[in-house]
């Protein structure tokens, strides 16, 4: 399970089509089917339902998005800067060890 999949099938949950889905992310809608299908096959259940007019969410596909969502969500959030980096020398600050006590060892 990949992050490009995962906003896949959100970008497509969220407009009902693969092709506006395909458009919002930048991608070919072969692209956006490919995604979907990979996912499907992790995830071994039918994400959405297909029709002429766009794409309906699944019984597994409704319960599966507010993860699909919350995964994407802590994604974003990994590669934010965290109070932890030295935005001033453009790195990590190191973490304090405590000091091995004796016998602990």
């Amino acid at each position: 399970m990949h992050e490009r999949e995962l906003k896949a099938f959100v970008s497509v949950a969220e407009t009902g089509r693969m092709d506006a889905a395909a458009r919002r992310l930048g991608y070919s809608q072969a692209a956006i089917t490919y995604q979907i299908q990979c996912l499907e096959r992790s995830l071994g259940f039918k994400l959405f339902t297909r029709h002429p007019s766009g794409a309906r969410l699944t019984r597994e596909g409704r319960s599966v998005l507010p993860s699909a969502r919350a995964a994407l969500m802590l994604m974003g959030d990994m590669r934010s800067p965290s109070p932890c980096e030295d935005t001033e020398h453009g790195g990590p600050v190191p973490a304090a060890v405590p000091a091995a006590r004796k016998g602990t060892a």
